[in-house]
């Protein structure tokens, strides 16, 4: 699982498809051009097919689709782009902060019961 793949989506899979740059732009309702410049910004690197083909996975489709709405809106490409990492590590820091909170009180829990 990479950064850039966090679903791990496989390119030899059905069930975990990812598509061509036109494909991707098509769902997105974007140019190539978008694609480009939102990959020129860091915010996604395409995956690479076995013949070196730019792919998409759902995943960064989801990311490109957030960073198009705020560019839609009137901010700038780079902005869009730093917003939507941003708001995706936090996404992230709260899903482990609530898997921590969840082990510690599952933890007290089990330790109140032994000395019981």
């Amino acid at each position: 699982m990479t950064s850039d793949n966090p679903l791990n989506d496989r390119l030899d899979d059905d069930d975990y498809p990812a598509y061509t740059m036109g494909r991707a732009a098509e769902m997105l309702g974007a140019t190539p051009a978008f694609l480009r410049a939102i990959g020129e910004a860091r915010l996604i690197t395409p995956l690479r097919s076995e013949g070196g083909h730019r792919r998409y996975s759902r995943y960064q489709l989801r990311i490109a689709a957030r960073a198009r709405e705020l560019v839609d809106k009137g901010t700038p490409i780079e902005a869009a782009c730093r917003i939507v990492i941003l708001e995706d590590q936090l996404e992230e820091a709260q899903r482990i902060n609530a898997e921590y909170r969840r082990a510690a009180t599952e933890s007290a829990g089990r330790a109140g019961s032994d000395s019981a």
